[in-house]
């Protein structure tokens, strides 16, 4: 495990970023989207001051190795220990191309990170978190690759967003048990692809004649259009959710084990609910900056705080760059 330090009696404070996903031409100077996505890291930082930043995937176009670079040397210039896992777009050109970009990030003084097993993808690790000579808690990362073939109820064959390998799911199990056994008492599963469970959470939280689109942030946070048992819950669903089309039996490893309180996931770039859902909480983590496509109300990080006893929190920080459009 990749080990970092909290201070006794101060939280560690880890930020998710996601999605950046400029191409190389978005990094030319003077590009409107450089400057937003630029404001919005240098913004999220300066009022989360983070102790670990982690990239929930797409962090930019596959082959686009300038965007890559670019990216890697902005978070690097906070001098904040960073890491991330790979996205759809990012396994795109292949596990070579990312072990490439890998080796890049790695030579960078802050970027904390380890390939793990080929066979399960690259970038699959954990971060304990640790004070006064104990795990506090741990930040389990995962590689959810690209495309995966799935069979419909007809029989034939088709192509949907990918799942974690069943060796994964052994691995996942492992690294759980691993730290439950020096006594860490809970983790964050840090992902790109949602897994199949936030359908289900998604169908069990929202009153069933709302207007998803109709919502806004506001509302969400306000109640509106959560059933009783969901009122926690907040953030907007403005697209479709993009996991694999099947159910991946992940959901129920981690229910069973009972001990990763967090999942964060990036994607789909216009979603950020955070619904609790049998016991965890399945977040889709604000979009950094306009990449791709994106709502310019849905911008900034996701925050995750630990205390001497774990986790103790978690919550979206907006940046507003109206400025910028």
């Amino acid at each position: 495990m990749i080990k970092l330090r909290k201070d006794p009696g101060r939280d560690f404070i880890l930020l998710n970023l996601s999605d950046p996903q400029l191409s190389d031409g978005e990094w030319e100077a003077g590009h409107k989207n450089r400057a937003i996505l630029e404001y919005t890291v240098s913004e999220t930082i300066k009022r989360v001051s983070p102790d670990l930043i982690t990239i929930s995937g797409d962090l930019a176009w596959a082959g686009q190795t300038r965007a890559y670079h670019m990216l890697a040397d902005l978070v690097e210039s906070y001098g904040i220990p960073w890491c991330a896992v790979w996205g759809n777009h990012d396994n795109q050109d292949g596990p070579g191309y990312i072990d490439s970009i890998a080796d890049y990030y790695l030579s960078k003084a802050h970027f904390v990170y380890e390939k793990g097993d080929k066979a399960l993808g690259n970038g699959n690790y954990v971060i304990s978190v640790e004070s006064g000579g104990r795990i506090i808690s741990g930040v389990i990362m995962m590689d959810s690759h690209d495309r995966m073939p799935y069979t419909k109820e007809d029989g034939t064959v088709d192509s949907g967003w990918a799942k974690l390998l069943p060796e994964q799911i052994v691995w996942y199990e492992e690294q759980v048990n691993a730290l439950r056994a020096s006594g860490c008492p809970d983790s964050v599963l840090i992902m790109h692809i949602p897994v199949y469970a936030y359908r289900d959470a998604l169908a069990a939280a929202y009153l069933p004649d709302a207007d998803k689109k109709a919502i806004t942030p506001l509302d969400s946070a306000l109640g509106i259009g959560w059933k009783d048992d969901f009122r926690s819950s907040y953030g907007v669903t403005y697209e479709s959710i993009g996991s694999y089309p099947a159910d991946d039996g992940v959901f129920e490893v981690i229910h069973k084990l009972g001990h990763t309180k967090i999942l964060i996931a990036g994607h789909d770039h216009v979603n950020n609910t955070v619904i609790n859902y049998r016991g965890v909480d399945l977040v889709y983590s604000l979009k950094c900056g306009a990449g791709c496509y994106w709502d310019p109300r849905l911008n900034g990080g996701t925050v995750v705080r630990f205390g001497d006893g774990g986790i103790r929190d978690l919550g979206h920080c907006y940046i507003d760059v109206s400025h910028l459009l």
